[in-house]
């Protein structure tokens, strides 16, 4: 009796090595980082998944540089990415949400050619309430000619990101990524502990939901009130979309990647540079989207054409959609002026 297998099984690592095939001059160098973060994301999802019954859930004690209390997983995911990619020569530096500096790679170690930026687990004060999580990452060359990376390296504009990725944790792990190339998905298959791509050549389909957390909507601006009315289907508009908020950004983003959306999280009065962080959130995540045809702004300026002045810096994020960002843009530009 003969088996017939209809699809075709790609692993990551077969589709991270035929994307390298694209570029014949490839080292091979940004293959095997993306494949290391793959295995972080498998070891990090071993302990998402079993987080109730593991001595891995609840706060450390310490506060990190953002002032959130560091959760054990926090800890956990920050020291797996590190631990994976400080030896292997393909790291000048590396920067972390968790961390309030630049992080040196060991004085033992030799340097090599690219920078690495995570936040090691995005939405982590969920985790006690078996919510999705997750990992987003992104990966630039060095800006300095060799010797240990510098803060330079670190602080690129978000055009120059040659990879970037994130890995969700929910009722399966998904690990989404681009090289520029349009945006691929993969789901880890937990019967053989490999990734499978699952979801190709990812696109922005039409838009459904809007995602915003509307318990601070006292806080904003004229201009985005009445884009979230707008989006309700009111201020001239037609038609409307369905409010979608989870709380965690890696997964509101990325269900609106599969559903079409947009996401959003503006200034307001008591966080008028806004909350996200733009090199470990809002770069990587906005990279995402325009290769799946999206659009992302700070609703005034495009996210990726903003050149960063610190490690920290914070930034509003409107990213979805592009005809729904636009739209915000407009309605900013329109009521609140400059």
């Amino acid at each position: 009796m003969s088996i017939k297998i209809n699809k075709r099984i790609v692993t990551i690592e077969r589709h991270i090595l035929d994307e390298q095939a694209a570029f014949p001059d490839a080292s091979g160098t940004l293959t095997a980082l993306l494949y290391d973060m793959a295995l972080a994301a498998k070891l990090i999802s071993s302990h998402t998944t079993r987080a109730g019954l593991a001595d891995v859930i609840g706060a450390t004690g310490t506060v990190n540089v953002q002032g959130e209390e560091v959760q054990l997983l926090d800890e956990y995911a920050h020291r797996t990415i590190f631990q994976l990619n400080d030896h292997t020569g393909r790291l000048c530096v590396m920067g972390s949400e968790e961390e309030k500096d630049i992080i040196s790679i060991p004085d033992k170690y030799d340097c090599g050619k690219y920078v690495l930026l995570f936040d090691p687990l995005d939405g982590s004060g969920n985790i006690d309430y078996n919510v999705s999580v997750g990992t987003i990452f992104s990966i630039l060359r060095r800006k300095s000619e060799s010797g240990p990376g510098t803060l330079e390296d670190v602080l690129q504009k978000g055009a120059e990101i040659v990879a970037a990725g994130y890995i969700v944790y929910g009722s399966s792990t998904m690990m989404v990524y681009s090289t520029g190339n349009g945006v691929h998905g993969f789901t880890l298959d937990p019967g053989i502990g490999e990734f499978l791509l699952s979801h190709p050549n990812l696109r922005l389909p039409q838009p459904k939901f809007y995602s915003a957390n509307q318990g601070y909507q006292s806080r904003w601006s004229e201009g985005i009130q009445r884009y979230t009315r707008w989006l309700r289907g009111e201020e001239g508009n037609t038609r409307s979309l369905s409010l979608r908020y989870i709380g965690s950004m890696i997964a509101d983003i990325h269900r609106n990647l599969l559903g079409g959306g947009v996401f959003y999280y503006p200034a307001d009065t008591k966080s008028p540079n806004g909350k996200l962080r733009m090199l470990f959130e809002a770069q990587p995540m906005s990279f995402i989207i325009e290769q799946a045809g999206g659009y992302a702004s700070t609703g005034r300026q495009p996210i990726l054409d903003i050149q960063p002045t610190a490690l920290h810096q914070r930034t509003p994020l409107f990213v979805g959609n592009r005809e729904l960002v636009e739209k915000a843009e407009e309605f900013i530009a329109r009521y609140d002026g400059v």
